[in-house]
């Protein structure tokens, strides 16, 4: 069976990035966090800061504590897009890249000769040389090689920072043995659950279990693919439509008041407007939440004929604010979903909704492409107006923002 799957995953990638553009950070703990308030979470920590156990969703106020000398760094998104297509070329220069897989994570198909184990391996140096070269010592990776990108992953992770480890069908399964169940993408703490209860609680275990226990497992086919998995096989996945577009951010305290709370919903349901029709969907509902001191929660949602007009989502954020409860404590967190999504393609408008779509889409049209001729917040609606300097765009790590969208 032949190595087919390279996949590079990028060590602590924002923290790597800010050390790279800051030199006088590198050998320090540092994480990168969204905005600067001790009740959120770090997104990104140094090797040097999780040597002090911080990491990917350590508490700020946590992170402090157990490392005083920790350096906090608020979140760049524009320049992580930018080093992200760096990275890209980089990478293209010696191997296309078949895959973004995240942010951070990318995959190449490997043909001919690149199947062969020693040619692959100076391919993967090669990789890891031209990014130094070209884009930064700091952005350093670790590469997997295997059968098929379920495997590769797996092999990305297994030797950090800096690895670069093949598995082979030779290696098979015993290589595998050593993991943990969750150290496999797919098996999260209800799976893991799930496979105990199986009488499965070791990879070497899941391994050699036939397919019908793994069926079992997962309940389907999923585990009849996780079967040919494990083994090396390459499996085709069936397309997933997409389900929601929304945004949600942590308030920073000067902005813990009703009223600025509703300008930062206001300004993350345009973005999510914007997103919407860069993506070719309408949406049928939208969903509106609030997170309050003392682990209170409020949230509400209402559904409608599909649109992807942001005045008409405007109307329908109106109804559901004005619905939430009154003598709340201070806001901490808010959020909007879209969600009921269509493709554009598939939904004909009513002969009641024709002439005001007609409208209203030429003016979301027009305020898109402004703002991406001349960058962000050049027009907007005025519910906005004061948060405009909050909720700066964050990356998720399956979404990856173009780089023109970032700017300005």
């Amino acid at each position: 069976m032949a190595l087919r799957v390279l996949v590079i995953d990028f060590n602590s990638f924002f923290a790597s990035v800010e050390q790279q553009e800051q030199p006088a950070l590198r050998g320090r703990p540092m994480a990168v966090v969204p905005v600067m308030t001790d009740s959120t979470c770090c997104i990104a920590a140094t090797y040097e800061a999780k040597r002090f156990g911080i990491k990917t969703g350590t508490n700020v106020g946590d992170a402090r504590k157990r490392c005083p000398g920790l350096v906090l760094l608020e979140a760049r998104p524009s320049l992580y897009v930018e080093y992200h297509h760096r990275l890209i070329a980089a990478i293209d220069s010696c191997v296309p890249v078949t895959q973004v897989l995240s942010i951070d994570e990318m995959s190449c198909a490997l043909r001919g000769p690149w199947r062969q184990r020693e040619t692959a391996l100076r391919l993967a140096r090669e990789i890891k040389a031209r990014i130094a070269a070209t884009v930064g010592e700091c952005l350093r990776s670790s590469i997997g090689i295997a059968p098929n990108g379920f495997l590769a992953k797996t092999a990305s992770d297994m030797q950090k920072p800096d690895g670069l480890v093949v598995i082979d069908e030779p290696d098979l399964p015993e290589v595998l043995f050593p993991l943990q169940l969750r150290d496999f993408c797919g098996i999260g703490a209800s799976r893991e659950a799930r496979l105990h209860a199986c009488g499965i609680t070791t990879v070497e275990q899941l391994c050699r279990a036939p397919k019908e226990a793994l069926r079992r497992a997962w309940n389907g086919i999923e585990g009849d693919r996780m079967f040919a998995l494990l083994r090396g096989e390459e499996v085709e996945r069936p397309s997933s439509d997409r389900c929601t577009v929304g945004h949600s951010h942590v308030l920073e305290p000067k902005c813990r008041t009703l009223p600025l709370a509703e300008a930062v919903l206001h300004r993350l349901l345009q973005k999510a407007a914007a997103r919407l029709r860069a993506l070719g969907y309408l949406a049928g509902g939208l969903g509106v939440s609030v997170k309050f001191l003392g682990h209170q929660h409020w949230s509400d949602e209402m559904s409608f004929l599909e649109t992807q007009d942001t005045l008409d989502f405007i109307r329908v954020f109106g109804l559901l604010w004005q619905r939430r409860p009154s003598s709340l404590p201070p806001p901490l967190a808010v959020g909007v979903t879209l969600f009921h999504l269509t493709p554009a393609h598939n939904v004909t408008p009513n002969l009641a909704q024709l002439e005001l779509s007609h409208v209203d889409g030429a003016l979301d049209q027009a305020m898109d492409k402004l703002n991406q001729c001349y960058g962000k917040n050049t027009v907007y609606f005025g519910g906005a107006q004061p948060a405009l300097d909050s909720a700066p765009t964050l990356i998720a790590f399956t979404h990856i923002p173009a780089l023109e969208k970032e700017r300005g």
